[in-house]
């Protein structure tokens, strides 16, 4: 549109040159001796124009050729920043691609071959990142002194250089590390949001809950991390916090919690543990209400249903009415039953428990039904629900009725050695196996002793059990052995 606009004025200035000039018709003599030049005035200025022109090109071709070594600088460092982007490029989708080990090798160039110090950084970290894939470490640990030696002064240079590395530690477990390189950028500007989540990583790797709980809070609280990320955070930190307090720092640290984190199970659980343990039920089963009336957690239900008898009949009153807008809650039946047998109200927490059974078969619901039969004397009842928890389990295999063992492998055992068997006659005549349990061995007098009873092979029988190890030996050929029936042995 400009260059339309250019045009338009040359035309209407010529036009108007043209009007003028026309008008104008006098002459313009030049005398130089011995020549004398007229010309009429139009031709004149058109004269100028075009000397005018020519000295301006002739100019700019001075210009031109004098600024050539120039231009070549300026041409060749053009083509070297070209070559630098397309490797830097190429090098960095190759990392994000997870072809590290091409990266590197362009990012590599370009450390060798740039000039400028910004790319040198740029690049000595993409490398660093692709050797930290690679598990290279020592390379990598060059790679990033290198980019901290090339920021030199530059603050956001350094910053990258050390953000890079800091993450990084923490890949590897380095959390001491790891702080040592993050903490000054948080002192610097508490709105450094990325090292601000490295922090919060080291924190909870070092299991410092406190800094853990402070900065998941102020993530929060600047939009970094929305709600769904922060309070799992936020509820393991204050949970770990109310467990190590104890009674005597409850109260501090229960009065800076918002209503909404007090609610969450894990905090209510830690917080109701702790109250118990002061001897506080009635405070723990406050702070159990709270949570339950917010998210019916099974976790939370349990743990209201664990409490000594003369706290049964509050925290029972209270359940019922919880059973009437959820009748179909099978943990909530289980933890009425619970109640009922804390209570000794055998009956309804017998109704309880099988209502929630009816909906849902869950283990601790058998095992609670096997206690409570147990103690009403139904050894049968109990017996079968004590199974039926562990089938539920799944920890057990399914065993075989009546299980036969398979034949003993002696083909390995020691044999006596040839010393020993010249001892007697006895020792001779003794089977070297182990499973002649009808041998007879006669005695120092020539006299048998006493047959054993002979035994019926029953392998549903307690005989069978203990003379299993008759059978005989796969590989063994019994007919060439002494494990003779004992009437054979006796013959001897």
């Amino acid at each position: 549109m400009k260059t339309w606009l250019w045009v338009l004025l040359v035309f209407v200035v010529a036009v108007a040159l043209g009007l003028v000039l026309r008008e104008h018709g006098g002459n313009v003599l030049i005398v130089a001796q011995p020549w004398r030049i007229e010309l009429s005035l139009t031709l004149a200025v058109l004269f100028l124009i075009a000397g005018f022109l020519v000295v301006y090109l002739v100019v700019r071709l001075l210009a031109w050729l004098i600024s050539g070594p120039a231009r070549f600088r300026a041409w060749h460092g053009w083509r070297g920043e070209k070559r630098d982007h397309e490797l830097l490029e190429g090098g960095w989708l190759n990392v994000l691609e997870g072809r590290f080990t091409q990266g590197e090798k362009e990012l590599s160039r370009v450390m060798g071959h740039t000039r400028s110090a910004q790319r040198k950084v740029l690049a000595s970290l993409a490398s660093a990142r692709a050797l930290h894939y690679l598990g290279e470490y020592g390379r990598r640990d060059d790679a990033l002194k290198f980019a901290r030696e090339q920021a030199g002064a530059d603050s956001r240079l350094k910053d990258a250089a050390a953000t890079v590395t800091a993450e990084m530690y923490l890949d590897q477990n380095r959390p001491q590390d790891a702080l040592v390189l993050l903490q000054p950028l948080q002192d610097a500007s508490s709105r450094y949001f990325n090292a601000t989540r490295l922090l919060l990583r080291a924190h909870r790797q070092l299991n410092n809950q406190n800094r853990v709980f402070d900065l998941a809070r102020l993530l929060l609280r600047r939009g970094v991390l929305d709600k769904q990320q922060a309070m799992p955070i936020i509820e393991t930190a204050v949970a770990a916090r109310l467990r190590a307090a104890g009674p005597d720092a409850f109260k501090s640290i229960w009065s800076d919690l918002r209503g909404d984190e007090r609610v969450l199970p894990g905090i209510a659980l830690a917080a109701a543990s702790v109250q118990e343990a002061a001897g506080k039920y009635d405070e723990a089963a406050k702070i159990l209400e709270a949570a339950i009336a917010v998210k019916p957690d099974p976790v939370l239900l349990n743990a209201y249903s664990q409490c000594p008898p003369e706290y049964v009949a509050r925290r029972l009153g209270k359940a019922e009415v919880w059973l009437k807008a959820r009748p179909n809650d099978s943990d909530l039946l289980a933890a009425l039953g619970n109640l009922c047998l804390t209570g000794q109200l055998w009956g309804q927490g017998e109704r309880y428990l099988l209502r929630s059974m009816q909906i849902h078969s869950d283990v601790r619901i058998h095992a609670l039904l096997g206690n409570l039969y147990d103690r009403l004397g139904r050894p049968a009842d109990a017996m079968k629900h004590w199974r039926l928890a562990s089938d539920v389990a799944g920890s057990l295999p399914v065993l075989a009725a009546n299980p036969v063992l398979p034949p003993a492998d002696t083909r390995g055992d020691p044999g006596p050695i040839d010393g020993e068997r010249a001892d007697s006659a006895a020792l001779r005549n003794e089977p070297v196996a182990a499973s002649a349990a009808d041998y007879i061995v006669e005695s120092a007098a020539g006299e048998a002793a006493a047959p054993p009873a002979p035994v019926r092979a029953d392998p549903g029988g307690a005989a069978f059990d203990e003379y299993f190890d008759s059978a005989p030996i796969p590989g063994v050929d019994m007919s060439q052995t002494s494990d003779q029936p004992a009437g054979r042995a006796g013959k001897h």
